[in-house]
Order: structure tokens, then sequence, then C-alpha cells
């Protein structure tokens, strides 16, 4: 098949394009490098094996989109674009509904003039909200997610559960994301975040290698083992995994399809920084900080679903995790930059 991948200059996008191309498919990339690098394109293309047209622009350009499809005769969008910051869609709302639901909305309309029906959509599991007892599985009910970022994720939910219902043709996966971490084994593609990186793992490996001072831990009070919040981290490479498993199980899957990609455990802040301190060899200061808005105290996924429906599970333990990321950090201490 020939894939678009949007958001594919991006950390988890750039994986996608590896897994794709590995398994013989064919890439097309739409980025418009907000939050990525033609650089990750084209290592990524060269870890595939393949070749891969980069274009930039933006998923909300219907001229571009329609352009696009008329030139690249996709069977299927992999659909990655989109801003993903919990504090800074606190602080810019309004950006992360323009561009995670509005571009949505845009791609799914020239999907649909083009003939293209099937969408694999990276959602999260902030749409579950609060008050849920723990694992998260996906016959929960939906929640009032506690940031913009969450909340424009379920609306992306809601806007495709609608649009499955009103066309039979379409074939949607919906992948709700614990927390991605982890790069390529290679060490030649990773997350390499612009500026102060909002997420972990990414500001502990920045930490280890001496490029910022201190971790700042977000709130030790909350109601778990050590106080830090727990999180489900998984591999980057088996979250791919689980977009290709479910692109492939949506030739048989009309409507929308909604699957949890998690480990089912949880690990706490500080036990990921004792963790990364073990795959570094490098000691890692953090400070406490008062709760940032819009966190949740725990969650972790029951990945039961998408183990039965897709055959798939992750592989990666935390230690692979960390070693990755280190081994990411070391070869491009700037990144992509």
């Amino acid at each position: 098949m020939k894939i678009l991948v949007t958001g594919g200059a991006g950390y988890i996008g750039s994986h996608a394009i590896v897994a794709l191309l590995e398994a013989g498919h064919e890439v097309v990339v739409l980025d418009n490098l907000a939050n990525g690098s033609p650089e990750a394109v084209t290592r990524a293309a060269a870890l595939g094996g393949g070749n891969v047209p980069f274009i930039e622009g933006d998923v909300r350009d219907r001229v571009l989109l329609d352009e696009l499809f008329a030139e690249h005769a996709c069977d299927a969008v992999m659909h990655f674009a989109g801003l993903k910051a919990v504090g800074e869609s606190v602080e810019q709302p309004l950006a992360y509904f323009e561009n995670n639901v509005g571009g949505t909305n845009t791609l799914c309309q020239a999907m649909a003039a083009a003939g293209v029906y099937r969408l694999v959509f990276s959602s999260s599991a902030t749409v579950y909200g609060e008050g849920h007892p723990l694992p998260w599985h996906e016959a929960l009910p939906t929640g009032t997610p506690s940031n913009p970022y969450g909340r424009s994720k379920l609306m992306v939910e809601q806007v495709l559960a609608d649009l499955a219902t009103s066309n039979p043709r379409w074939h949607i996966g919906v992948l709700r994301y614990f927390n991605p971490v982890g790069a390529h084994e290679s060490g030649r593609i990773g997350e390499s975040p612009l500026g102060t990186p909002n997420n972990l793992v990414p500001y502990l490996a920045q930490v280890a290698s001496g490029r910022r001072e201190s971790l700042t831990v977000f709130g030790n009070d909350y109601p778990t083992p050590d106080g830090t919040g727990v999180r489900d981290y998984l591999h980057v490479v088996d979250l791919v995994g689980g977009h290709l498993a479910a692109m492939e199980a949506l030739k048989k899957r009309a409507g929308m399809n909604v699957w949890n990609l998690g480990t089912g455990r949880g690990f706490s802040v500080l036990e990921m920084v004792r963790a990364f301190e073990q795959a570094s060899g490098r000691q890692v200061p953090y400070h406490f900080a008062p709760r940032r808005g819009g966190d949740v105290a725990r969650c972790w996924a029951d990945p039961t679903k998408a183990r039965e429906e897709l055959g798939w599970q992750t592989q990666r333990d935390l230690d692979a995790m960390m070693a990755d990321v280190w081994r990411w950090q070391q070869a491009n201490p700037q990144g992509y930059s």
C-alpha cells in the first residue's frame, strides 16, 4: 500500500516511516515542521531502505491536500500531525483546537474527495478524563479531559465517530496512546524537541548529558507511592508496530475502531529518573515544583483489546527504552540541529 504519513518528520511519525518501509509499503510524508525536522525523514528513509517523498505543508491547507492526493495515489493515511504539549495547551487552547480538530476535519474532507477512506488516528489516553478505576480500558466512557490537548483529541474522536456513522466506506482506527518513549535502536532517529522539552524522558536525557542543569518534577504530593505522577510508558518502536497492526486490521473492520496502546504497567517520575541514571551511568539532579495544570495523578492501560484484536503487545521493557534514549542522546546531543 501507499501510505500518507502526516507529521512524518516528527518523533513518532519518523519511526512509523521506518516500520512501514520495512513492511514493504510506500510512504509519502506531509509535515509543516512545527515540531519536526526534514533530517528525520531522510534518516528514517535510509533506515527503512526506501525513497520517501516529503511535502512541507499543513493538514489545514485543503488546496495542498487535494494536490497531494491527486499526485500520489494513497491507499490510507496515518495521521500524526498535531500539537501535543499538555502545559502549552493550557496556555494556548485555541491553537490546539485549530490545529488538532480543524486540521483533522480538513484532512478527512480531502481524503473523502480523493476516495481514501482508511485512516489511523493518533489519539490519547487523556480522553478518558479522571475518576475511572485503573487500568483504563476501551469500554470505559470518555470523560472530561483535564486539559485542552486532551479535549482536542476527544473532539476529533467524536468527529471521526460521526464520520464513520455517516458513510460505511470509512475504516477508522483510533489509537489511544499512553506515553511513548525510547528511540530507534540505531541511534539515528529519536525525540528531538524544539526548545525546552515538554516530555519527561527527553528532558531527563538533556540533564544527564549536561545540556540542562536539573529536572523539574511537577508535584510530589500525588496519591502515589512516592508522591510523583505515575504513567504507562511504552517504547516508540512498539507503538508504531501497533499502527501497522491497526492498518492491517482495518482492511476487514469498517466504522470506527478504538484500541489502547500501552504496556499495562505504570512507573512514577522518580522511578523513571532512577532507571535513566542506571542506563546512562550519570546522575540526574532534580527538584520539586508545584503540580502542573492539566496533569492527572496516575494512569496506565489495559492493553487486552489490542492484543486480542490486533495480535499486538509491547516487546521492549523500561531498560530498553532508557538505553535507546541514551544512545540517541549521545549520538545526537543537539537533536537534529
